[in-house]
């Protein structure tokens, strides 16, 4: 009876702590990453598809992030979706490729990420401690 409620209560809190490190791969920092837009929904033959979908997407530099796109014609939207994205990203594109050079953060951008990162941790220590909660009164 013990062993159900623990495995299910620590799957559940695995799964929490995971979601969050997804969550804070997404935040910009002063170091590119593809994850920083592989998430980015881009208008893809009508539908919604994930930037990591219809293109490849690679981080030479530091500061600089290559988008290959599969299908030269999707170029257009791809860069449109950047743009609406709220990471303040402007890509430039020479036909084949998308660059994003990201600039550096500035130190009022670096206390609001500050602040965006605490409440998400915040945010998943609350669901643990409910979780943890939950199994202790099953119990």
């Amino acid at each position: 009876m013990v062993s159900p409620i623990l495995w299910n209560t620590e799957e559940k809190m695995r799964a929490s702590v995971e979601g969050l490190k997804r969550e804070l791969a997404t935040i910009r920092t002063g170091h590119a990453t593809p994850a920083l837009i592989e998430h980015i929904k881009v208008e893809y033959a009508g539908v919604p598809t994930p930037l990591n979908q219809i293109a490849g997407i690679s981080a030479p530099g530091a500061r600089l992030l290559v988008i290959q796109p599969w299908d030269r014609g999707s170029i257009p939207s791809i860069e449109k979706a950047i743009l609406k994205s709220d990471l303040g990203l402007n890509p430039t594109s020479n036909g084949n490729v998308i660059r994003l050079n990201l600039p550096p953060l500035s130190e009022e951008r670096r206390q609001e990420l500050t602040k965006v990162v605490r409440k998400r941790v915040e945010e998943r220590k609350i669901v643990i401690r409910n979780l943890r909660h939950d199994a202790m009164s099953e119990l």
